[in-house]
C-alpha cells in the first residue's frame, strides 16, 4: 500500500513527539491514527515502520534530500517488501543492473542513520571504514600503500561482511573485499578494465573455490552507487555457503547491523 513520500506533510495530521500514548492507542493502531487525521495511505515517509512512540513531526534530518529511489523504499512497510532471491541476485549480477539492489526499508533506514552519525563523528565514512572495519592504521596515504600489484599480497586485502547488506533472501551471505590497490577503469566505458576483470574473477575462483561457481557472484558497484569511493572494493554474494569457511574467511566477523 502506497505511503506519503512528501517531506511536506502537514504536521498538524502527525502527533506530537512529547504526546503519551495510553494502552489503548497502543492496541488499536487504527483508530489512533484516525483520531489525528492520519491514514494510512498519507502516513508520511518517513514515519513508515517506526514505533508510534518514536514519531517526529518533522522529517528527520538524515532522511531529508534522500533521491526518490530511496524514499519510495522508506514508504514501504517491512511486510510489503519482497526479498529479492537467488535467481534474481545472479540475473541482477550477469545483467549488471546493480542498481536494481536494494535495502529492506527499515534497514534502509538504520542505514541511512547510523551514516549520518558516522560523518558526524569521523568526518567521512571513510575514515570510519579505515580505522574501525579495515584496522588499516589512521587512513593516511602511507597506510594505503598498497605493497603490490592486484592481488599479489594477501595484506592489500580484507574481506569482511557487508555491515549493511542489501535486501536479499536470508540464505545469501553479502561480503565485501577491500582492498588498497586500485583496479583500473576502461576510460572509455567507465567500468573495469579487462585485466581488472580477469583478476578479480581468478581471485573469486581461488578463494571461493570449496563453492560450487553457481554459488558464487561477485560485482562492483557503479561510481554513482558506491557509498565508500575513496577506497577500493567489490562484493561477493555466496548462496548458502558453509558458515564455518565464512567465520574463517571474515576472520570472525560481525557485520554492524547485528551490533547496533
Amino acid at each position: 500500500m502506497p505511503h506519503s513520500t512528501n517531506v511536506s506533510t502537514p504536521t498538524r495530521t502527525i502527533t506530537s513527539p512529547d504526546e503519551k500514548l495510553v494502552d489503548a492507542d497502543i492496541n488499536t493502531p487504527a483508530r489512533f491514527l484516525q483520531d489525528r487525521g492520519i491514514t494510512l495511505e498519507t502516513l508520511p515517509f518517513w514515519l513508515v515502520n517506526v514505533p508510534r512512540s518514536q514519531w517526529t513531526t518533522e522529517c528527520p534530518a538524515f532522511l531529508r534530500d534522500q533521491p526518490p529511489k530511496n524514499v519510495q523504499c522508506l514508504a514501504t512497510p517491512d511486510s510489503h517488501y519482497q526479498r529479492q532471491s537467488w535467481e534474481e541476485v545472479q540475473e541482477i549480477t550477469r545483467t549488471n543492473r546493480i542498481d536494481r539492489f536494494q535495502r529492506v526499508p527499515s534497514e534502509l533506514r538504520k542505514y541511512l542513520e547510523y551514516m549520518s552519525q558516522i560523518k558526524a563523528e569521523y568526518g567521512s565514512v571513510m575514515r570510519f571504514v579505515v580505522t574501525e572495519r579495515l584496522c588499516w592504521g589512521d587512513g593516511s596515504a602511507e597506510n594505503l600503500r598498497p605493497r603490490g600489484g592486484l592481488f599479489e599480497f594477501s595484506e592489500d586485502i580484507r574481506i569482511l561482511y557487508n555491515d549493511w547488506p542489501y535486501g536479499i533472501d536470508t540464505d545469501i551471505i553479502h561480503l565485501v573485499v577491500w582492498t588498497k590497490f586500485e583496479l583500473p577503469d576502461d576510460p572509455a566505458t567507465g567500468d573495469l578494465t579487462a585485466e581488472a576483470r580477469e583478476a578479480i574473477e581468478r581471485y573469486v575462483r581461488e578463494t571461493f573455490c570449496s563453492l560450487a561457481p553457481e554459488q558464487v557472484v561477485w560485482f562492483r558497484n557503479w561510481k554513482s552507487l558506491k557509498s565508500v569511493h575513496a577506497i577500493e572494493h567489490f562484493h561477493v554474494m555466496l548462496h548458502r555457503p558453509d558458515m564455518a569457511f565464512v567465520q574463517d574467511i571474515t576472520h570472525g566477523d560481525v557485520p554492524l547491523i547485528e551490533r547496533v
